[in-house]
C-alpha cells in the first residue's frame, strides 16, 4: 500500500512522535536514526533530511514531548474553577500515578541531559514552565483567598520536587513504594504547602 504524501509539518510531527516512542522503548544512548526510520517505514536519509544529526533529533523529540505535556497544563490550569481544583488536578495529572507522558521518557531525558547541552536546555525550561505555571496559580488562590502560601515559588519547586522523586521510585524500583501510597504522599504534600487539611482537596 502506497504511503500517504504529507506536508513537511506533517512529517516532522511523524517523525517526532515515533522518535519519542523509540526513546522509551530504547532509551536515549541505544536510540538509532534507523530505528525511527524501520517504526515508521520510511528511510534513514528521509529522517536525516529533517534532523541532520541524531542529537538533533533526539533534542526535537524531548521538545515535542515537552509541548505535548505543558499543553495539557495549560489546559488544566485554564479551567473556569478554584485555584485548589485546578492544582489538585494539574498536580494529579503530573504526578507518576496521573497521565503525564510516560516518565521512562523523562527520566531517560534527564540523565541524557548531563552529557547533552541540547537536552539539558530542554529539560531545564520545561522544568522552569512548570514550576512558573504552578506558582502563578498558587499565587491566584491565595489573592482569592482560597488558602494560604507565602512563598508560592517555592511551594512550586517543593512540589515539583516530589513529584519528580516519587516518579523515580515508582518507575525505576518495582516496589520501592505502592501508586496509592506515592498519590497519598502528593495529596498530603499539596495540603500541607497550601496550609489546608487533606480533606479539603477533595470537598
Amino acid at each position: 500500500m502506497a504511503r500517504v504524501r504529507l506536508n513537511v509539518a506533517e512529517r516532522r510531527e511523524e517523525l517526532l512522535r515515533a522518535a519519542v516512542q523509540q526513546i522509551e522503548a530504547r532509551g536515549v544512548a541505544a536510540v538509532r536514526i534507523a530505528d525511527v526510520a524501520s517504526a515508521l517505514g520510511v528511510s534513514n536519509a528521509l529522517v536525516l533530511y529533517h534532523f541532520s544529526t541524531k542529537e538533533k533529533l533526539v533534542a526535537a523529540a524531548f521538545t515535542y514531548a515537552a509541548e505535548e505535556d505543558l499543553a495539557q497544563l495549560r489546559k488544566l490550569l485554564g479551567r473556569r474553577t478554584t485555584a485548589l481544583r485546578r492544582l489538585r488536578s494539574a498536580v494529579r495529572w503530573y504526578a507518576p500515578t496521573g497521565q503525564a507522558k510516560g516518565w521512562r521518557l523523562w527520566i531517560e531525558g534527564w540523565a541524557a541531559a548531563l552529557r547533552e547541552p541540547a537536552l539539558r536546555d530542554v529539560t531545564r525550561d520545561l522544568d522552569r514552565r512548570w514550576k512558573a505555571a504552578l506558582a502563578e496559580v498558587v499565587a491566584e488562590g491565595v489573592v482569592a483567598g482560597e488558602f494560604e502560601c507565602p512563598d508560592p515559588a517555592a511551594t512550586a519547586l517543593r512540589l515539583t520536587a516530589l513529584l519528580d522523586g516519587l516518579a523515580v521510585q515508582l518507575t525505576s524500583y518495582a516496589g520501592a513504594v505502592s501508586r496509592a501510597r506515592a498519590q497519598e504522599w502528593v495529596d498530603e504534600a499539596l495540603a500541607r504547602e497550601l496550609g489546608l487539611a487533606r480533606e479539603a482537596l477533595t470537598a
